[in-house]
């Protein structure tokens, strides 16, 4: 911590859906940070109308413990609502150095980051880590089941699938827990155990993170160095995001495919399907020749597809709006800036095991406007093309 830090409460968020692993991190932090206490909401009761706390430290179970009510029937509502009077109640108590808040398994750290940061003094988010086996990252990317499904739903309005919650789990930490040989111990004998393509396909999906294996004993000093909450954000903003590199290693391939020109908006509807089945995940920015101002994010895990707008580009925008948009885009786009298109371009990675590149690279540029269709320019492609992501976005006007 900072000397800036030195009075508040270091807090660092441990998530990740693989619970054993998950739980195994949050020992390894007690056992080897001196003053470090854990606290987490356990949303599985959330049926009975309550979430169960719990807090303890590397002898056992603390003061504290109890339970929170529901909020608008919101389990993960009833945790925002819990999580800041505890941390306070803990800072305000002395003799802690470290707060761990271990996530309840479909609980996404961003959003608990930025509770806690939001906060400000006494407490401070120091890190954000998600806890993995990497014998489980290929099933679990592949479960397109829904979380209501599974028992993991933190609200009757959850709508996430077990894949693209745990995709998001991935993405946003810097730091990566691999507790492979930790969870082995606890492990039935049958279970699947790592090997090289599972850990290739781990640190092809997590190019920003610091991965750091269980029992060499780093994790609980790693939580403790910072974490910059805007930095984080702006990781997964589509216009900016850090995405998988270009890669092939131990069976599983990224393909970093980048175009300038746009997509014919019938010929892409009509492949989303392959498109999204091609890889265990995939995600990118794109445009659409008949939307040439919205800048839309491409994010797929488990067979289930979701593009949505995410505003304008940076060229669609008047040069007054540009000091309102945050420093991390600005040199995004000016590092791909296009002479006609500005920062307006195709980015999409896709990762997996078993990847046919060559054939997603046909499929992925069948799908651009030919040349002569290109030739028609900007009010030839609103006018003449289909307007096929009707359905899935806002009607064109």
């Amino acid at each position: 911590m900072s000397g800036a830090d030195e009075d508040r409460l270091a807090v660092a968020v441990v998530g990740g859906l693989h619970a054993d692993a998950r739980r195994a991190a949050v020992d390894e932090i007690l056992r080897t940070v001196p003053g470090a206490v854990a606290l987490h909401h356990d949303l599985s009761a959330a049926t009975d109308r309550a979430v169960r706390r719990t807090v303890r430290d590397a002898t056992g179970s603390l003061g504290g413990g109890g339970e929170a009510p529901l909020v608008n029937d919101c389990a993960c509502c009833a945790l925002r609502e819990d999580l800041i009077p505890e941390l306070l109640r803990l800072a305000g108590g002395g003799g802690h150095r470290l707060a761990v808040v271990e996530l309840w398994d479909s609980v996404e750290p961003q959003a608990m980051a930025a509770v806690i940061a939001a906060e400000g003094a006494p407490l401070a988010l120091t890190g954000v880590a998600t806890a993995v086996d990497p014998a489980l990252v290929v099933p679990y990317l592949a479960n397109g089941d829904d979380l209501a499904d599974t028992g993991l739903a933190a609200a009757p309005t959850d709508q996430r699938t077990v894949a693209d919650t745990f995709a998001r789990q991935l993405e946003y930490p810097t730091l990566i827990a691999v507790a492979e040989h930790a969870v082995a111990e606890n492990s039935a004998p049958d279970e699947p155990e790592a090997d090289d393509a599972d850990h290739a396909l781990l640190t092809q999906l997590t190019p920003g993170a610091r991965r750091l294996r269980l029992g060499d004993g780093a994790l609980g000093p790693a939580l403790l160095h910072g974490f910059d909450i805007e930095a984080a954000a702006a990781r997964q903003h589509p216009a900016c995001a850090l995405l998988p590199q270009e890669s092939d290693e131990h069976g599983v391939s990224t393909l970093v495919w980048r175009r300038a020109r746009p997509f014919h908006p019938g010929r892409l509807y009509a492949a989303l399907e392959d498109l999204t089945c091609a890889a265990a995940r995939s995600r990118g920015r794109f445009w659409l020749a008949d939307r040439p101002d919205a800048l839309l994010a491409w994010d797929a895990a488990g067979g289930a597809l979701c593009v949505e707008s995410r505003g304008p580009w940076l060229a669609a925008l008047p040069d007054a709006a540009w000091e309102m948009v945050p420093a991390e885009r600005r040199v995004a786009a000016s590092l791909d800036w296009h002479p006609e298109h500005g920062d307006r371009c195709q980015h999409l990675t896709f990762t997996s095991p078993g990847l046919d590149r060559d054939g997603l690279l046909s499929l992925l540029d069948s799908c651009l406007l030919t040349d002569d269709e290109y030739a028609a320019g900007p009010d030839g492609w609103k006018h003449h093309l289909p307007h096929a992501f009707d359905d899935l976005l806002d009607p064109v006007a």
